[in-house]
This record gives C-alpha cells, sequence and structure tokens, in this order.
C-alpha cells in the first residue's frame, strides 16, 4: 500500500520561520492587544450559544478570562502606581496648594462691633452694601520662556521646558480663579523673558554704539541670531501666549465680582526690565508697542477703597546715566509732578460714585474776550489738598533701596534668616545671605538707587506699602523715616524656572468702610496677619515642580528594579511569566498530517473524542485520524481539527483527509523517505529559549506594558 505525500510547497508551508514582520505583529498583538482586551473588554460568552453544560468546562479551560486576580500583577500594578502619582503631580497638587489659601482661612476682620453703625450709614448716606473686603492678589515675574531664556538647550528639552513652564502657569491660574476668585489681579513687571530684545516694526530697537560689549558672552553669540529670527510676529506670538495663558481664563467661575465690589480688574500695564530693558538701555520704540497693547506703566487706581499707584521704575533709573535719556524718563517725571492730583482727582470720582453724587462739568453759557477772561474759577475734578485721600500703596518692578544686608524674613526661600546670639530677640543685621544683594549688572539693577527710592515715596504722598517684584523671591523689609516708614513685600515669581523651588503669590484683603467725606468709619483692624489696619496679606505658595519631577524619578527607578527583580526570580524559580504568549492560550507547531512514525503513534495512542456504539459509525470513523486533545480544545474547522494553531488557521490550505489503514502504518514503518526525513528535520533543530532570553523578553514586555499607559495618561493631563 501507499500513503499520501504532500507536495512541497505544503512541506515549506508549516516548516519555515516566520519573518521579521510576523515577529513584529506577534509582538505587539501579545504585548498591547491581547493586554488591553483582557483589562478593559473580557472576553463574553453569549447564552445564547453556550449552554450550562459547556459553560463549567469554558471556564475550566480558559480560567485566565474569568479570574480576576491574574490582572493583580506587576505590570498592572505599577501601572496603577503611576496613574496615581501622574494624577496627583499633575492636577491634585496644584488644587490642594491653592485650595489650602482661600479668604477664609486666614483673613479675620472685626465685624460685629461695627454691624450697627455700618446699618444706621446704610439707612442714611445709601452706601451700598459692601462692607466685605476686597480681594486683591499680586502675580510677579511670570516671565514666560522663549529662546532668550535658554539660548544653548537643545531643542527637545527646550521644546519640553516651554510645554511644561505655560502648563504650570496655566494650571496654577485656573485653579487660583476657581478656588480663590480674586475681585482684582496686579502684574509686577517682567511678563516676558526676552520681550525686550525681539525688534520692532517700526523704529529703531538696535543697541546704541556706546553699550556695544556690555552684554554677558552668553547673550552676545545669539544676537545675530536673535535679530534675523525673532522680530515684531514673533512678540505678537508672544502677547497671544501670555493671553492664553492669563486673559482667557479670567472669568473662568464668572465675572461677578464679589459681595458689595464695583467688578472684576486685572491690571498687566506694570513694565519689567525683561519687558523694555533697564535704565538708559531702553529703547522707545520697545517701550511703544508694549504700552500700546498692555496700557501705560504709569496709572493710578482706586481698588477697594485703597489708591495703588504704578510706577514704570526702569524707566526712572534712566536719570542717573550720563546719555542722553530725555525722551526715556520724560513720561515718568510728569506723572510724578502730577500724581498726586492725579490721586486726589480719583477719590474724588469714587467717593462721588459710591455716595450717589457723581459731579459733572456745568460751565456757564458767557461770552469774554479772550485777554480779560478769568481762568481761575474754571471747574475741576480735582478738589484740592487737604482733602480725603485713601490709604496709598505704590507698585514698583524693581524694589526701593535698604541698607545692604537688611534681612528679609523667615519666608524668604534661599536663606533662613541668621540665628541671633543668645539673649537676642531682634534679627541679625546685617544678614546678607537673608537679604537681596546690593548689585547691578547688564539690563538689571537689584535695587533702585536711594535718591530714586526717596524720590518715589516722597512724590506720591502717604505712601504705606509697597508691592514689588524682580527678585523672584519673597521678602519683606520695614523702611525708614526717609521712606515714610512704609512697609515693603518683594513678592515672589509664580514660575517655577525663575531659580524657586517653591513658587507662589500674594494674596491681599482690604476692607476700608469710609464715608461721603473719605474719613475711615472706624479703625477696621483685625485679629490676622495684617500688615496695616486696612490690609491683611498672606503668601501662597505652589507646588514644587523639581519635587514632582524627582517624585517621578524615584518611581521610574524603583519600576526598572521592580520589573528587573521580578524577570530574575521567574526564570529562577519558574514562575508563571507575564510575557509568555502561551498564558492566552497553548500553541503547537504540530503539522497538517503526521510526518514521522513518531506522531502517528502519539496519535494512534491518543483516545477519540467520542465513542460510538452503532458499528456502522465506528467503521465510518475508523478511516479517520483521530483529533489530538490540543484540537478537541478549539474550533471544529477542519485545518483546526488536527491540532493547527489558531494563528495559523487563517494560512493553511484545505486538508486532504486520506483514508488510512493500519496496514499503512505498518508500511509506513519500514519505509525511510524523504518526506519523513524533511519533516523531522526542522523540529529536530527546534531548542527551547535560553534564560538570557526569557529574563530579557519579561523585561521588556513589563517594561513596554507599564510605559504605553504611563505615557498615554501624561498627555491626556498634559492636554
Amino acid at each position: 500500500m501507499t500513503y499520501y505525500k504532500p507536495p512541497r510547497s505544503t512541506r515549506n508551508h508549516f516548516i519555515e520561520p516566520p519573518s521579521i514582520f510576523s515577529r513584529l505583529a506577534g509582538a505587539v498583538h501579545s504585548s498591547v492587544i491581547l493586554p488591553v482586551q483582557r483589562l478593559w473588554r473580557p472576553r463574553r460568552y453569549s447564552l445564547l450559544s453556550t449552554n450550562a453544560a459547556i459553560l463549567p468546562r469554558n471556564m475550566r479551560r480558559n480560567p485566565r478570562n474569568w479570574d480576576v486576580r491574574r490582572s493583580l500583577n506587576l505590570p498592572n500594578l505599577l501601572a496603577v502606581f503611576w496613574i496615581l502619582l501622574l494624577l496627583w503631580g499633575e492636577r491634585w497638587v496644584f488644587e490642594g496648594s491653592i485650595s489650602a489659601c482661600r479668604w477664609g482661612t486666614w483673613e479675620q476682620w472685626v465685624r460685629t462691633k461695627f454691624r450697627m453703625k455700618r446699618l444706621m450709614n446704610l439707612l442714611t448716606l445709601n452706601k451700598p452694601q459692601g462692607a466685605t473686603p476686597h480681594h486683591l492678589i499680586f502675580l510677579a515675574d511670570p516671565q514666560i520662556i522663549d529662546p532668550h531664556s535658554y539660548p544653548g538647550r537643545p531643542w527637545p528639552l527646550s521644546t519640553f521646558t516651554y510645554w511644561h513652564t505655560d502648563n504650570y502657569l496655566k494650571r496654577n491660574y485656573i485653579q487660583l480663579q476657581k478656588s480663590l476668585h480674586p475681585d482684582t489681579i496686579f502684574f509686577l513687571g517682567d511678563l516676558f523673558d526676552g520681550g525686550r530684545e525681539w525688534k520692532t516694526a517700526h523704529g529703531n530697537s538696535i543697541d546704541p554704539a556706546w553699550a556695544n560689549g556690555q552684554r554677558p558672552s552668553g547673550e552676545a553669540a545669539h544676537l545675530k541670531t536673535w535679530g534675523k529670527r525673532y522680530g515684531e510676529d514673533f512678540w505678537l506670538h508672544e502677547y497671544d501666549r501670555f493671553g492664553k495663558i492669563f486673559y482667557k481664563f479670567w472669568d473662568l467661575s464668572g465675572a461677578e465680582a464679589g459681595p458689595g465690589q464695583r467688578g472684576r480688574k486685572i491690571v498687566s500695564t506694570l513694565p519689567g526690565n525683561h519687558d523694555l530693558g533697564f535704565g538708559d538701555k531702553i529703547k522707545i520704540p520697545i517701550r511703544n508697542r508694549f504700552e500700546t497693547y498692555f496700557g501705560e506703566g504709569n496709572r493710578v487706581d482706586v481698588v477697594g477703597n485703597h489708591t495703588f499707584v504704578s510706577v514704570d521704575s526702569v524707566s526712572l533709573s534712566a536719570g542717573d546715566s550720563e546719555h542722553s535719556v530725555e525722551d526715556i524718563i520724560r513720561p515718568v517725571e510728569n506723572f510724578l509732578s502730577t500724581v498726586q492730583a492725579t490721586k486726589r482727582k480719583a477719590v474724588a470720582q469714587e467717593l462721588s460714585y459710591q455716595f450717589g453724587s457723581e459731579s459733572k462739568f456745568r460751565y456757564s453759557h458767557t461770552v469774554q474776550e479772550a485777554q480779560t477772561a478769568n481762568y481761575k474759577d474754571v471747574p475741576k475734578l480735582d478738589p484740592g489738598a487737604g482733602h480725603a485721600e485713601f490709604p496709598t500703596i505704590l507698585l514698583t518692578h524693581v524694589p526701593l533701596y535698604r541698607e545692604p544686608g537688611t534681612p528679609c524674613g523667615p519666608k524668604r526661600e534661599h536663606w533662613p534668616p541668621a540665628t541671633p546670639p543668645k539673649g537676642q530677640t531682634a534679627p541679625v543685621i546685617p544678614d546678607h545671605r537673608n537679604a537681596i544683594s546690593i548689585s547691578r549688572g547688564y539690563q538689571y539693577q537689584n535695587v533702585l538707587s536711594n535718591a530714586d527710592s526717596v524720590k518715589l515715596v516722597s512724590s506720591i504722598g502717604n505712601v504705606g506699602l509697597v508691592f514689588s517684584g524682580d527678585d523672584h523671591d519673597y521678602c519683606e523689609v520695614l523702611h525708614p523715616a526717609d521712606k515714610n516708614n512704609a512697609r515693603e513685600i518683594t513678592v515672589k515669581s509664580i514660575s517655577w524656572a525663575m531659580g524657586v523651588r517653591k513658587p507662589g503669590f500674594v494674596m491681599l484683603s482690604m476692607w476700608n468702610p469710609v464715608g461721603p467725606d473719605g474719613q475711615p468709619i472706624s479703625s477696621t483692624h483685625g485679629d490676622g496677619p495684617h500688615i496695616s489696619p486696612t490690609v491683611q496679606s498672606h503668601l501662597c505658595l505652589q507646588p514644587d515642580q523639581l519635587g514632582i519631577f524627582a517624585r517621578y524619578g524615584i518611581l521610574l527607578t524603583m519600576s526598572f528594579l521592580a520589573v528587573i527583580i521580578r524577570a530574575l526570580l521567574t526564570s529562577s524559580f519558574k514562575l508563571t511569566p507575564f510575557s509568555s504568549s502561551e498564558q492566552s492560550q497553548p500553541q503547537t507547531d504540530v503539522p497538517l498530517l503526521p510526518t514521522s512514525m513518531k506522531d502517528l503513534k502519539r496519535r494512534d495512542d491518543e483516545p477519540t473524542t467520542q465513542q460510538s456504539t452503532s458499528s456502522i459509525n465506528s467503521a465510518a470513523h475508523s478511516n479517520l485520524a483521530p483529533r489530538s486533545t490540543a484540537a478537541r480544545t478549539r474550533s471544529l474547522s477542519p485545518a483546526n481539527g488536527y491540532g493547527l494553531p489558531p494563528r495559523e488557521v487563517r494560512f493553511a490550505e484545505a486538508p486532504l483527509i486520506n483514508h488510512v489503514t493500519n496496514g499503512w502504518a505498518q508500511n509506513a514503518s519500514k519505509k525511510s523517505d524523504d518526506y519523513d526525513h524533511d519533516a523531522d528535520e526542522p523540529t529536530s533543530k527546534l531548542k527551547p529559549p535560553t534564560r538570557a532570553r526569557l529574563i530579557w523578553r519579561e523585561i521588556w514586555t513589563s517594561l513596554w506594558r507599564v510605559t504605553w499607559i504611563a505615557v498615554l495618561t501624561y498627555l491626556y493631563l498634559w492636554r
């Protein structure tokens, strides 16, 4: 008798090693698709096609689809840890830090003793109901990152710095609006980092000849590139970028102000040295561009019955220059010469609005000769000297002068105050580490000159509080009598890229109920952290971004170590490998037909799946090759019925069923054909994977599972 010999093309189909594309597709399927299906879309069995007898058998044969405990493996646990840590580092920590600064947690105003008197004022003076505090926030030095910030930083790292710095500012600002909802926000300068460098469309914005050679070497090397690549269009793009961070979310929690307040206001007109330059190096076209889009840097605002005077101190500092600086200092000089009258007019307008007696200009209709006309009785908004004033608060980007070594207090981050000697209660003076250094350089000066500081305070008058920026860290000092004993607070930067681990901002709660003459109704001294009888302040700290990155690094290191240790233990103690594709279902390389005596003998020894009591059925089935156990657990398709792996069923040809008898098997044992030799040869070369390969596969698959989940989570939160 003869036996069927399949053609060589059929034999080569089953013994040909898989291509690199097949291996890559299999790796992606086993490491990505199958885990996702097991976690988020488990297999479901239909009761219409599965009866009660088959369901328990399917559960026994595929326990992986029903056992929840199999999902509690190391890669899945690490992925959960990463999701929780990313939620904390990208969302929860911002919400927690801002929520801890809510107004009610620190402001303490004494209201009960004035309740009756305030009620009488409301009834008699038609005073609007609004004795609750006005909430104001100072934001300093956002300095949004641009090519001027890190000119030598390579592309991927510089782009990541841009994105993450903007996201840090945006997340804090969004939570500030949601949790605090301030009535007013003042920016204290340095809105951009390189705004002074980007040339304008019109006017000369090139450094003067006498300033050549003064730039630091790091900037001088990039000056030519900046001049070619960055101009008016780039500055407008940066202006739009600033607006998308701060202006876009201004009314996120509503446009209505707090109870009794006139409205909400955001003021970002105060320039810094990174916006315009400093002193005699300021270029007029660049300053004109800044004031066109943000507003004039010198202005007076009445907010919460307090007068805020903003002064362009970087332009004022040009007065000490030996070069021609008349065009630079003229606007600020003119402003200071009339600022007290401007203050009185602003207070008069506010009082007339509050008490319903808003005044209007009324001129008499008379005809007079120009030479003999009387100009003394012309109506004016300025009520004149001696009239009511509100407490005055000075806003300047550059801090006022103080003696070298003047300590900044315990809230300064860089260095805590020096420990005083035993028995001394006053702070150590001088304390140079805790103080702002008195120094200057190209386009910056840490503090104003003493002459400019005295000039500012004396010209404005009645200055009790000063708020400044520029230093990036918190500093609180009390100035001497030549500066009206004013208390100054230098506000922290709100950006984590400005050299402080914990950025922050200053919150101001103001309550100054007054009568129609502008005089305070009564003392409003509170029991909280006050800096004047009508003002309470609070420093609100933002998250430590470098600390968040450090936690990411710690978990990353722990993830690597845990995966490596798990892979070593899996190889040594024969644990269930996470990377094994055989976990989902066993795979075998059994060919379509028996190819050797060994396969034929094994199949003859295996019991058939069905025992028929009919001789007709027995005779009919005796001519067919029995199916293996692996085949019985799979689909009843013709190819799969003979043990073909599911991944090869779709590529297999229709099986050729030969009527084989026991005699054929005996004759086949006596023959030695090339077909048997060809079939046995590849199986003899198959070797189990080495221990190193098992360890590497376990490490790679586990890390891939954790990585793609963590990266997708980070990208979603970053969005």
